[in-house]
């Protein structure tokens, strides 16, 4: 399996850190990438360590989940309003 592929809400997949390959436990607790949540990591080392390789496919995900929020339909809340620029 590799790390990269890893889908944020899969829970039933075994999750490890994408730099080192250590596998969350009990004693061990992943954390996802804030900007992405395709990938976890188990210290700020390996986040650092892995960043290089990690960077492009980030980048392309973090702009799509920016996008989704962005341009989603608006709320009755806008009153037909854009919610981008409320014109």
């Amino acid at each position: 399996m590799s790390a990269d592929n890893s889908g944020a809400g899969d829970s039933m997949m075994m999750c490890c850190c994408a730099s080192c390959g250590v596998a969350e436990a009990d004693d061990v607790k992943l954390k996802n990438c804030t900007a992405c949540y395709l990938v976890k990591y188990c210290s700020i080392k390996c986040q650092k360590d892995h960043r290089p390789k990690h960077k492009r496919a980030c980048k392309k995900r973090a702009t799509e989940l920016r996008d989704e929020l962005l341009f989603k339909q608006p709320e009755s809340s806008h009153l037909g309003d854009c919610p981008i620029c409320f014109v």
